[in-house]
């Protein structure tokens, strides 16, 4: 086995085995992919609480919960008990978003100002979540990859059945968005 690598932005090459077949998203396209079982992966870089790897000679990224399957600390969504009576908690939301980090700067998109809003609506009996959320840049080839995490990660969220994500630039993305925190962590404030 592998040293695990545990620091956001480590960028210590490695070689490491598929313990499970692994869900995985193509860089750049965002394609959902699966890593089959027994599977040499090179594992590139861990940033944001996903992790950049290649396989089949394709660049793509596993999502942190999805962790252990490349010997990897997984991350841990943790939520109350769902709502008996089926509904979304937008805490749970909050909090989920909060774990999905920009792929080239390890702030929460939450804190870096990506997310505009976050809707649940019922439609045909399932509890649809609606994103509008923009990208640093309008150019940033890692939209689509960004568009994926987010999908992936509040499918888990408890009562939630489906996840749509409206990626808006109006009004566009500025500095002014990042949290305070967020600037300070970054060195901007």
């Amino acid at each position: 086995m592998s040293a695990p690598i545990t620091t956001p932005g480590d960028r210590e090459q490695r070689t490491v085995v598929t313990s499970r077949d692994v869900a995985a998203r193509r860089v750049p396209s965002g394609e959902a992919i699966t890593i089959p079982k027994n599977s040499f992966v090179n594992l590139r870089q861990a940033l944001g609480g996903t992790f950049t790897v290649t396989y089949n000679g394709n660049m793509a990224r596993i999502d942190g919960t999805d962790a252990d399957a490349i010997a990897q600390q997984p991350l841990k969504l943790e939520f109350d008990p769902p709502e008996a009576d089926g509904r979304v908690r937008q805490s749970d939301l909050d909090k989920t978003l909060d774990t999905i980090f920009d792929p080239e700067i390890p702030i929460s998109i939450l804190e870096l100002g990506l997310v505009y809003g976050c809707d649940v609506i019922r439609r045909d009996n399932q509890n649809v979540v609606q994103v509008r959320m923009t990208l640093t840049a309008p150019t940033c080839g890692m939209g689509p990859v960004l568009v994926s995490d987010v999908e992936y990660r509040l499918r888990r969220v408890p009562n939630v059945d489906k996840v749509e994500v409206a990626l808006v630039f109006d009004p566009p993305w500025s500095r002014d968005m990042i949290s305070e925190a967020a600037q300070v962590e970054l060195g901007l404030f």
